[in-house]
C-alpha cells in the first residue's frame, strides 16, 4: 500500500486506540447529560477509526511478509551468483586446460613431423610415417 511508505506503522496503531477509547467514551457518555447528544456519532467515528485500524493492522501484516519474501530471495540469488561465480571459474580452468592441451599436442606433432619427414624430402616418396603422422593429428583429442 503507498500510504505505508509515507507514514510510520504507529500512527495505524494510535488510530485503532483511539476508536477503542471512543467507543468506552460512547458508553461512559450517558452520565453526562449534557454530552448525551454526541453519542451516536462518537460510536460512528470510533467503529469507523476502528475498522480502519484493524485494515491497517492487515496491510501491515501482508507487508511484512512480502518484505521478508523478497529478503528470502534476495538472500538465495546472492547464494547463486556466488554459486555461479564459482562454476565460471571452474569452467575457465577446463577451457584453459583443454587449450593447452591442444597446443602442446599440436606442438608435439610438429616436432615430430619436422623431425621424421625431412628424411624422405629428397626422394618425394610419401612415406608411412608421415601418413601416421598425418593421421595422428587428424584424431579427437582423448
Amino acid at each position: 500500500m503507498w500510504i505505508l511508505k509515507f507514514l510510520p506503522y504507529w500512527i495505524f496503531y494510535a488510530v485503532f486506540f483511539m476508536g477503542l477509547l471512543g467507543l468506552v467514551a460512547s458508553f461512559l457518555i450517558r452520565f453526562f447529560p449534557f454530552l448525551y447528544i454526541y453519542k451516536t456519532p462518537l460510536q460512528i467515528c470510533s467503529i469507523v477509526l476502528i475498522v480502519l485500524g484493524t485494515y491497517m493492522f492487515g496491510a501491515i501484516s501482508n507487508e511484512e511478509a512480502w518484505q521478508a519474501r523478497v529478503n528470502e530471495m534476495e538472500a538465495k540469488v546472492a547464494a547463486a551468483q556466488i554459486e555461479s561465480l564459482k562454476e565460471n571459474v571452474k569452467i575457465v580452468e577446463k577451457v584453459v586446460k583443454k587449450t593447452e592441451y591442444i597446443k602442446t599436442r599440436g606442438q608435439d606433432i610438429t616436432k615430430y613431423v619436422d623431425r621424421e619427414v625431412v628424411k624422405y624430402d629428397n626422394t618425394c616418396v610419401i612415406p608411412q610415417e608421415f601418413i601416421k603422422a598425418h593421421n595422428m593429428a587428424a584424431e579427437a583429442p582423448k
